[in-house]
């Protein structure tokens, strides 16, 4: 078994290789890097090819005597790159894919995003069922148009192609950051944009973390996944015949709800909170089918998601790996 890994150095990337190498049932696998701007150490399980998917010759080498590809090299909100990283360089991956004599499975890491995740109002459970509907930006094109072409290489060449398909991924101390008021913020929203300067200021220095509330004026509900729960997936789905050619979310059971994180917070750190209202739409991902076929179950649960993100403490060499798929 030989696996292929794009967006190597990422954070899924570095978690996926980890378990990798460290899960008996993977003991005889060996591993191909496939790492862009930054490289990891090759090993004895591992080697590590530099380069770019959107270059039909990098794509081709490293796909040779690949057995297995978890894709996860992604472009975020880039016009200019968007097109070329996200979706050629999958375009190649699938090319080469499909004519290699020693390829049987194909792992692509989607987002929320194709479903619009917040942006958009859902009647129901967001399910492997709900139709595509991006948000305004090519990000959220180019998780469609990976679904779509992965999808269609099953229907047009057999292909065994599998899809996870992850709301926000945390780990370490993100969450924690998602909440601040400060210009160490973690992704969006950039709360202190909601708020005059010095109330800012003054929310960052005294810890109070934002009650988001949806277009109806309830805490707004929203997906996530920690990286840990998302590796075991993955895992899960390798060369599981109940993966073959599905479509799965992968997710927390609940979606953060940030009234109970406001109120979680304030009984057991003793954090204020403050209101920031949205036109956003609460959401709850479905993750019963990856629960069901893959007889996966995610570890985290909202207490132990900010638990773990308010106990972890960064070192100053610590970089934050910002993957966003959702």
């Amino acid at each position: 078994m030989l696996i292929l890994v794009t967006g190597a150095t990422g954070k899924v990337g570095r978690n996926l290789i980890a378990g990798l190498l460290d899960q008996p049932l993977f003991s005889r696998a060996q591993i191909r890097a496939l790492c862009h701007n930054r490289l990891l150490d090759p090993s004895e399980r591992m080697d590590v090819i530099c380069g770019t998917v959107a270059d039909r010759e990098i794509a081709e080498a490293a796909m040779k005597n690949v057995t297995h590809v978890v894709h996860l090299a992604t472009c975020k909100e880039t016009p200019d790159a968007v097109m070329d990283i996200t979706i050629k360089g999958l375009f190649w991956l699938l090319e080469a894919f499909r004519t290699s004599p020693s390829a049987r499975q194909f792992i692509l890491v989607g987002g929320d995003a194709a479903v619009g995740h917040f942006f958009h109002r859902h009647d129901g459970p967001v399910t492997e069922q709900t139709p595509h509907c991006a948000y305004p930006g090519c990000y959220a094109l180019s998780k469609v148009l990976e679904e779509v072409m992965l999808k269609q290489y099953t229907v047009q060449y057999g292909t065994n192609g599998c899809c996870l398909r992850a709301p926000w991924i945390m780990e370490k101390d993100d969450f924690k950051q998602t909440l601040s008021f400060g210009d160490d913020v973690f992704g969006g929203p950039d709360w202190k944009t909601f708020f005059s300067p010095a109330e800012a200021r003054r929310y960052a220095a005294t810890g109070t973390v934002p009650l988001l509330r949806d277009a109806d004026g309830r805490p707004l509900k929203r997906n996530f996944v920690h990286v840990g729960d998302l590796v075991s997936a993955i895992l899960a789905a390798i060369d599981n015949p109940r993966a073959e050619r599905q479509l799965f979310n992968v997710s927390m059971d609940r979606p953060v709800d940030y009234g109970e994180v406001a109120s979680y917070l304030a009984r057991t750190r003793g954090l204020a909170s403050v209101d920031v209202p949205s036109a956003f739409h609460s959401n709850w991902m479905d993750n019963s089918k990856a629960k069901y076929l893959l007889d996966w179950r995610p570890e985290y649960d909202l207490e132990k998601l900010i638990d773990s993100a308010w106990q972890y403490e960064r070192l100053p060499n610590d970089p934050r790996v910002v993957w966003y798929p959702g």
